[in-house]
């Protein structure tokens, strides 16, 4: 026991330092990050573009999609995830932010009828954190790195972002993975003859500014990118569609097995259905926003605070798990 215990805490030191590592090491990151993709916009500009048939048309639509990418990818580094003590970020006026359909731009905090369906928004339910007091509503974590409470945490991004995603920022992060996996897409499907150029297959001259190495290069890393983002893009959906974040998704997982052990049924309250969760969490319909802001990089906020959530009708909690049974943050200091 004692030395399963020493190694415990072994592996948490090892947690904590990378932490530490990659904490300091995020800004740099971000800036490799932006390198990268200005490179591979600068490419696909230069060399493919030039090639496509219908120019009227496919100019258009790739300069959307690079201005999405680019737009979504300074909007999740920039737009703070949403810590419990700050507060709550109200709609700017300036051309980036999208006007809702309804005309009203308040989150919602207080619990109302949301649509002509009877999308019921109940208040949360409020405890106070283990690691820092704070007190906080529920969907909130703690995040080890930042060392503060985030609402409706997912997860932490030193890599790409460098801070945590969280309610108000979770979508544009999702619109980032989006048309970065549409980005790459493209320029593997597209480039590929020029691809054959750079490398001596077919034996004509290259005429480009961007040398031929650095191309090929950037090629590789679109199509790596456009497979290994795809497969998160995709489970990243699909929590989404089931209404429940990376953290919920685990937390869930034991809860049915909790409910199962006591031959009941684990419901999660947030899940709504598919369709609703999806329309929700992009903050689309009779009170949200335009189907437009899904191709247009308009900054919008999520329809809630994070203080209050919609729920199933009927439903002011999960069901198969009891109160005290949730589980909370780690505990560091076992």
């Amino acid at each position: 026991m004692i030395c399963s215990r020493n190694v415990f805490r072994c592996f948490k030191t090892l947690e904590r330092w990378g932490d530490r590592i990659t904490g300091a090491a995020g800004p740099y990151f971000v800036a490799l990050a932006v390198i990268l993709i200005t490179i591979g916009t600068i490419s696909f500009f230069e060399v493919i573009a030039p090639n496509l048939s219908y120019p009227i048309i496919s100019s258009p639509i790739c300069l959307l999609i690079a201005l999405n990418l680019h737009m979504h990818y300074y909007y999740v580094c920039t737009i703070k995830p949403g810590f419990v003590d700050d507060a709550p970020c109200e709609p700017g006026r300036s051309i980036f932010w999208a006007k809702r359909k309804s005309g009203s731009s308040r989150a919602l905090t207080r619990g109302v009828t949301w649509t002509e369906g009877g999308t019921k928004i109940t208040k949360a339910e409020v405890t106070q954190c283990r690691k820092c007091g704070q007190r906080r509503p529920e969907r909130a974590h703690h995040c080890r790195i930042c060392n503060r409470c985030v609402l409706k945490y997912d997860h932490h991004c030193p890599v790409r972002i460098n801070q945590c995603v969280g309610v108000y920022n979770e979508r544009h992060f999702v619109m980032f993975m989006a048309y970065l996996v549409l980005s790459t897409f493209f320029l593997c499907v597209l480039g590929y003859e020029q691809l054959f150029h750079a490398l001596g297959i077919t034996f004509k001259d290259w005429t480009y500014y961007t040398p031929m190495l650095a191309f090929v290069l950037i090629y590789i890393l679109s199509g790596v990118l456009c497979f290994a983002v795809g497969i998160m893009l995709s489970f990243h959906l699909w929590g989404v569609a089931c209404g429940e974040t990376s953290v919920e998704a685990q937390d869930h997982e034991v809860y049915r097995k909790v409910a199962k052990s006591r031959d009941e049924n684990f419901v999660n309250s947030y899940d709504l259905g598919k369709l609703k969760n999806l329309q929700l969490f992009f903050n689309l319909g009779e009170n949200g926003y335009s189907w437009m802001t899904l191709v247009v990089p308009f900054r919008i906020n999520p329809y809630t605070d994070g203080r209050a959530w919609a729920r199933r009708d009927g439903y002011e909690r999960h069901i198969g798990v009891r109160r005290g049974e949730e589980l909370t943050d780690e505990d560091e200091d076992l």
